[in-house]
């Protein structure tokens, strides 16, 4: 056979291979769940309040998310930070070469679809045994080289390689969006992070200053109580009040020394290194415009429910490779060569031989039968997870819509209680100046307006830590980001 005639041949098996069908189901991207909204009533305004953080929010339909939302929050000193976190966070380094092993893992399987072939030289050196042909007195000894090049092809017939290539490509995408995920929580986390060590840090300043009052009040008493115009038994109580509200600040300070550790492992550094920026509720400011994005774009953008869609894609072809694999395989083999008594010989006499084969398995006790049933229950398996993943992701996002109402209704509620509570406390202060009340009744009007105060303070950062879930459940804006790779064979 003459090499065009053999080279003809390849090439038009090779085509019938490309061409032919894939056994097995065609992947179908689930369809987007039909409502029309996260929660029963679309979201109204938030109310507002007249402190810091109080400004009211609205829910803006199909409003696009940023690529970098946290920028909203106008904190250089965050922006810094997530930026150090995006260049040297360990789990991001993970993700990023995890993903690059998928894609080549893709490459590497697709060199199957085309011919393989190797080259070789073989050098022998032999001694011939005359008396194994008649010939006892001859006995020569010789050397033998061998030159060729081997061509080998296996015909994706039925498709069970480009079931395996569409496999790997999924799970090349599950890992695109691993990634994506791994940046958004890392993200997220950083944001949530700083706001509460902002909080802490409002909390502990809000603590001082009402220890320095208590203090200054404690000397007020001490000489009321010189002249004989207060008891002993007042005297203690207020020192008592001193000590209980100094000991609420180890617990404050050990909750910032915390975050500040989770800043610096968020940022992939070590705790004695630490990060150089520090948080507080000033240094924030509150998005007041917030995107709904509409339901069928939720399951476009979350990046679990991508990664989620992505392992279905690869169960559905796990099922054609199942498929392929009970059908007949065929291959086809090729070698063209020289052999000669020695290197000066060569090319010396022209060898070739050209093979074509097919198998197919007769008996196997079920064994590929029930793989393909496995295949099966794993798609089964991928499709309810997927349905989980769409279920969670609303939930989600309702649940962070209700809250971030329920925030700006706690803030202003907490608003008031303070100045409240501050009221009355003035008021048993000049009552108990004028004799009219005992200082037992101070102490009740003190520790109000000090609890109310702290709780204030923790509801200013429960509406910052609440918008950035938002913009979490949401996916984040990956779409929008220009400063990773994201290629990958599936997209």
């Amino acid at each position: 056979m003459s090499g065009k005639v053999w080279w003809a041949r390849v090439v038009t098996a090779a085509a019938v291979a490309v061409c032919g069908c894939a056994v097995g189901p065609d992947f179908q991207r689930p369809r987007a769940p039909d409502v029309a909204g996260y929660t029963a009533e679309p979201p109204a305004p938030t109310a507002a309040a007249e402190t810091r953080g109080g400004q009211g929010q609205r829910f803006v339909r199909e409003l696009d998310i940023p690529g970098q939302w946290w920028t909203l929050f106008r904190c250089e000193a965050l922006n810094r930070l997530i930026e150090q976190a995006l260049e040297d966070n360990p789990d991001v380094g993970a993700a990023q070469a995890a993903l690059r092993q998928a894609n080549e893992e893709v490459h590497a399987r697709e060199g199957a679809l085309l011919p393989s072939a190797d080259a070789g030289v073989q050098a022998e050196r032999e001694r011939l045994a005359g008396a194994s042909i008649g010939e006892p007195q001859f006995n020569p000894t010789f050397s033998v080289v061998t030159a060729s090049v081997n061509v080998s092809y296996l015909p994706d017939v039925f498709g069970g390689t480009r079931r395996q290539i569409e496999s790997l490509a999924a799970q090349a995408e599950y890992q695109r969006f691993q990634l994506e995920a791994t940046y958004l929580t890392l993200i997220s986390n950083l944001v949530v992070a700083a706001v509460q060590e902002a909080s802490l840090r409002g909390q502990i300043a809000a603590t001082e200053q009402i220890l320095k009052i208590e203090t200054g009040e404690l000397d007020l008493i001490r000489r009321r109580f010189q002249v004989g115009v207060v008891s002993r038994a007042d005297v203690l109580l207020q020192e008592t009040t001193i000590d209980q509200t100094r000991a609420t600040l180890p617990p404050l300070q050990k909750q910032l020394a915390q975050v500040r550790n989770r800043l610096a492992a968020l940022v992939g550094r070590l705790p004695s290194q630490g990060v150089g920026e520090t948080f507080d509720l000033d240094s924030l400011r509150l998005p007041q415009d917030l995107p709904v994005s509409l339901p069928s774009q939720l399951v476009e953008q979350r990046p679990d429910i991508r990664l989620a869609e992505a392992q279905l894609h690869a169960a559905s072809a796990g099922v054609g490779v199942a498929v392929a694999n009970q059908l007949p395989q065929f291959s086809i083999s090729a070698a063209v060569g020289t052999t000669a008594t020695g290197f000066a010989a060569l090319p010396g006499a022209g060898v070739w031989d050209v093979a074509a084969g097919a198998a197919q398995t007769l008996f196997d006790a079920g064994t590929l039968l029930h793989k393909k049933r496995a295949a099966v229950a794993a798609f089964d398996q991928a499709t309810a997870e997927y349905r989980s993943a769409v279920v969670k992701a609303f939930q989600n996002v309702s649940d962070v819509l209700r809250a971030l109402q329920a925030d700006a209704d706690d803030l202003v509620a907490q608003d008031a209680a303070e100045r409240s509570a501050f009221d009355g406390l003035e008021l048993a202060r000049q009552q108990f100046h004028a004799d009219t009340i005992d200082y037992v009744t101070v102490l009740i009007a003190e520790r109000s307006w000090q609890q109310a105060r702290i709780n204030r303070i923790q509801a200013e950062g429960n509406r910052y830590a609440d918008t950035a879930a938002l913009f979490q459940a949401l996916g984040g804006g990956w779409w929008h980001r220009s400063d990773v790779n994201r290629s990958s064979p599936a997209s």
